[in-house]
């Protein structure tokens, strides 16, 4: 898009809100707000803010950011009023004078993908996003409680979130998406919407856009939309399942003339295997996504692999006429920018070095396999510990992460849970 397209339709469909979005380092999206009057100096990049606001005000940064606005990434927001529209451009963050931040998601990702293009490679990816819809209190705040029953792609009248989901995906499409399927998941409340693959930075883009249109249009139906990876402890948790292939001269170089897998593939996928453990920071970056991977419900744990759909850490699928890498330890609760970013560090790594995936799904004993990490804090040591990762993500960036998830681990250290109370309160 040039500027006069966007000024032609911000005037011609009667836009008079534009949200400057941007996503901090843990995947939260923030966004600065303007009106139509302002557009000239949105795309001057004249348009800055408080850095602080690029690590959710948990780390101390005074400098000034300024948002350079992607304009290929306009869009008019459907679910709101048809008087008065919204719109939202995505906007990378740099410094005064152009040069990237070096801790903007997208920035970091934009370089891993350079990287991989200089090799002739192109990463596509296409997520399975899932999600629960929980109702809200008398107050409109979120809960965890759902009435319903409904299991693995069952319909309503038992599945309640039918319509909200419908509309979703109405919506969805509307904003240019190509949804291939939704159904409802094996939880009780929980859903999943999966569409059509793109480029790692446009699919980043995307997962936040569609995150954003879930929450808002969930509210509509006096709903909460969470991705929370393990919002309830007695039902499956929710993950975020990536498919990956590379492209190059544009051809799938994860499969071969005849349809099956290439070594490529395999490095890829041990390169990834290799990071796993670090990769998890990024993955599974909350003390919560630990529960999911420990819960026993088809959440990998043991790192390995399968060609075929089995429960591994890491399939690699053939299709029909396709081979992909399927990534099923990924929780919605990860910055899709950074996790991109991670796999195309971690696989070409082990496309470089002939890393071979190792230990395969079938031959997996528990005690002898190697493992994902327990809990947040081991997580973000190995991450620490990563030169691969660490070049990557950018060593300042990876300091900056590690010393606030840190934090946050001794934060839920600190607290005192009510299992801790039924279980010590009457017998100590």
């Amino acid at each position: 898009m040039q500027r006069e397209d966007i000024q032609r339709m911000i005037e011609e469909e009667g836009v008079e809100f534009i949200r400057l979005q941007f996503t901090d380092i843990f995947g939260r999206l923030k966004n600065l707000a303007v009106t139509p009057s302002q557009m000239d100096k949105v795309f001057e990049n004249r348009y800055s803010f408080h850095g602080a606001a690029i690590f959710s005000d948990v780390f101390d940064y005074d400098d000034r950011l300024y948002l350079y606005p992607d304009l290929d990434t306009f869009m008019i927001l459907p679910w709101r009023p048809q008087q008065g529209k919204v719109a939202k451009i995505v906007c990378d963050v740099c410094y005064r004078d152009a040069r990237p931040f070096e801790s903007c998601s997208r920035q970091i990702l934009k370089k891993a993908a350079d990287k991989a293009a200089a090799l002739g490679y192109t990463m596509i990816a296409d997520p399975e996003c899932e999600f629960f819809l929980f109702h809200t209190d008398e107050n409109g705040l979120p809960t965890t409680t759902s009435h319903e029953r409904a299991e693995y792609m069952d319909v309503g009248p038992s599945d309640f979130g039918e319509n909200a989901r419908r509309d979703i995906v109405l919506m969805l499409e509307d904003m240019g998406f190509e949804i291939e399927s939704s159904h409802h998941e094996h939880a009780p409340a929980q859903h999943e919407i999966d569409f059509r693959e793109a480029d790692a930075l446009s699919m980043a883009d995307s997962i936040q856009t569609f995150k954003f249109a879930v929450r808002s249009i969930a509210r509509r139906f006096g709903l909460y939309a969470t991705f929370m990876p393990k919002p309830r402890q007695d039902v499956a948790g929710s993950g975020m399942h990536v498919h990956l292939k590379l492209m190059k001269d544009g051809m799938n170089v994860f499969m071969d003339e005849n349809g099956g897998i290439t070594q490529t593939a395999r490095y890829f996928a041990g390169g990834i295997m290799a990071h796993a453990r670090a990769m998890s920071a990024i993955s599974n970056p909350c003390v919560n996504s630990y529960k999911r991977l420990l819960s026993g419900y088809d959440a990998p744990y043991m790192i390995t692999w399968a060609d075929k759909g089995e429960k591994a850490l890491i399939n690699i699928n053939r299709e029909i006429g396709d081979v992909k890498i399927e990534l099923r330890f990924p929780d919605g609760s990860a910055n899709p920018y950074l996790l991109f970013a991670a796999c195309l560090a971690a696989g070409l790594d082990g496309v470089e070095k002939k890393t071979e995936p190792g230990c395969e799904w079938k031959n997996a004993t528990p005690g002898q396999t190697e493992t994902m990490p327990e809990d947040l804090k081991e997580a973000v040591g190995e991450l620490g510990g990563d030169e691969v990762l660490g070049s990557a993500l950018g060593k300042e960036f990876v300091s900056v992460y590690t010393k606030v998830k840190r934090a946050e681990w001794r934060e839920f250290l600190g607290e005192v849970t009510q299992w801790e109370i039924d279980r010590y309160l009457t017998r100590l």
